[in-house]
């Protein structure tokens, strides 16, 4: 009995150690759906590799719990049809720009520096189509601004 609560107790604390090497099984999940994105600028393109959101469980876990996104990483959210989409920071543990993308992949407005774990409505202008999430103050840093073109499937470039 007790070797068999040893191999198991081994087996468990394995798994575990495997886990926290490889990352969780919805990372390696997520990382696999990575995307190109580029965002025409006035200082020139720039592209990013970004998870897409298609469904309602994905838009509501987004970056949650993400305690680091990559400098060359987003995350972009598809909304299917144009609306005026209103995101939270709740239980997200990083600052981000979201990025509020019209049909056309035209850039309507961005919300810099968002702040983390805060219940506040961040929303569009008008209806969008997508709304991509990266680092806070890239945005800056890159001189993306609204009117600027983002390229990707969802937008039909």
């Amino acid at each position: 009995m007790k070797v068999a609560f040893r191999r198991f107790a081994l087996m468990v604390f394995g798994f575990g150690l495997a886990m926290a090497l490889l990352g969780s099984p919805s990372a390696v999940h997520a990382q696999s759906k990575l995307e190109n994105l580029t965002i025409a600028t006035a200082k020139g393109k720039v592209t990013f590799a970004v998870e897409v959101m298609r469904t309602d469980e994905e838009r509501a876990r987004g970056l949650m719990n993400r305690a680091y996104l990559p400098a060359d990483r987003g995350m972009l959210f598809d909304f299917k049809q144009p609306q005026v989409a209103s995101m939270w920071m709740k239980n997200t543990l990083i600052p981000l720009d979201m990025l509020f993308i019209r049909k056309d992949g035209t850039i309507a407005n961005i919300a810099e520096n968002t702040e983390p774990h805060s219940l506040r409505t961040i929303s569009a202008i008008e209806p969008v189509l997508g709304v991509l999430e990266l680092n806070g103050g890239t945005s800056a840093r890159l001189g993306i601004a609204p009117g600027d073109r983002v390229e990707n499937p969802l937008f039909g470039r």
